[in-house]
């Protein structure tokens, strides 16, 4: 069925997207929102990008529509993550359809962490795909894409290596203030409803306590033993990324007293997104403390 569906979207665009003007900039197709953050950050408005999963949607399931393949097919990169779902199911076929772009995993010098699996969504990702939510994973993102862009535009290298350091500086700021916040802070524990900080816990020796389990909605028995982990870390927040669903969350935040606070990992602001994050686990986990 998903191959009928490629081959509609591969027909459509084809059909009408023979006559559309060029923006006059070469186009660079990235996976998320994120990774657009790094190109502009490295680049400037040297190229346009298009991102493959808009903002508010799921990036383990998403699928693309026609004006996006038709970008894609224009396009002389494209940047995925490696591991996450829609990539599973569709990777192969973009490269199928502009077989010239060059390619750019991020995830390839990432240490990944282990896999997720997600039966009823029908596939497994090779291992945690939130990478770049943490600093220190970004740090690598940045020199990943830097190359990319030198080797895309070489006239421009000294500009892209400047704006790279510029860059790194910020990305430094973030992970100094993470490793200031996160040294001492007694409690060092937090719940979120889809495990996407793993990174961030393994990278400043926190633990995240996932609602989700496999990619599914916890039971009645994993309710109780979430329930009952936070009254004994006295946890008293519940984050829930802005694409899912509050329910569950809610229900546990009930139970506990705690409050249920909404995190963006796939703003297109890098920079402000993960320095929210930081700040909101940063206080999280000075109220498990009192």
């Amino acid at each position: 069925m998903k191959k009928i569906f490629f081959f509609l979207i591969i027909c459509s665009t084809i059909s009408c997207g023979r006559d559309v003007a060029d923006s006059g900039n070469k186009i660079i197709t990235v996976s998320i929102a994120p990774f657009k953050y790094f190109v502009e950050e490295i680049a400037g408005n040297d190229f346009t990008v298009n991102i493959m999963v808009p903002a508010g949607a799921d990036p383990h399931i998403y699928e693309p529509f026609p004006e996006q393949i038709n970008k894609l097919r224009k396009s002389v990169a494209y940047i995925s993550d490696g591991y996450l779902g829609f990539e599973m199911n569709w990777l192969d076929r973009f490269y199928e359809t502009n077989q010239a772009m060059k390619r750019l995993s991020l995830g390839d010098k990432i240490d990944p962490l282990t896999s997720i699996t997600h039966p009823e969504r029908g596939h497994m990702e090779g291992a945690d795909p939130h990478y770049w939510v943490s600093p220190k994973c970004a740090l690598i993102m940045a020199s990943s894409v830097k190359g990319l862009l030198c080797e895309l535009n070489p006239v421009q290298k000294q500009k892209y290596e400047k704006n790279w350091q510029v860059l790194t500086s910020k990305i430094q700021e973030v992970d100094s203030k993470a490793r200031e916040l996160f040294s001492n802070i007694p409690s060092r524990c937090f719940m979120i409803y889809h495990p996407n900080l793993a990174y961030i816990a393994r990278d400043y020796g926190l633990e995240e306590i996932p609602v989700e389990f496999e990619g599914k909605e916890p039971s009645p028995s994993r309710m109780k033993e979430l329930i009952d982990r936070a009254r004994k870390d006295n946890i008293r927040t519940i984050f829930v990324q802005r694409e899912y669903d509050t329910k569950n969350a809610k229900a546990i935040a009930g139970e506990i007293g705690a409050s249920v606070i909404l995190i963006d990992p796939l703003s297109e602001n890098w920079q402000k997104s993960t320095m929210d994050i930081i700040d909101a686990l940063y206080k999280s986990l000075l109220e498990n403390s009192k």
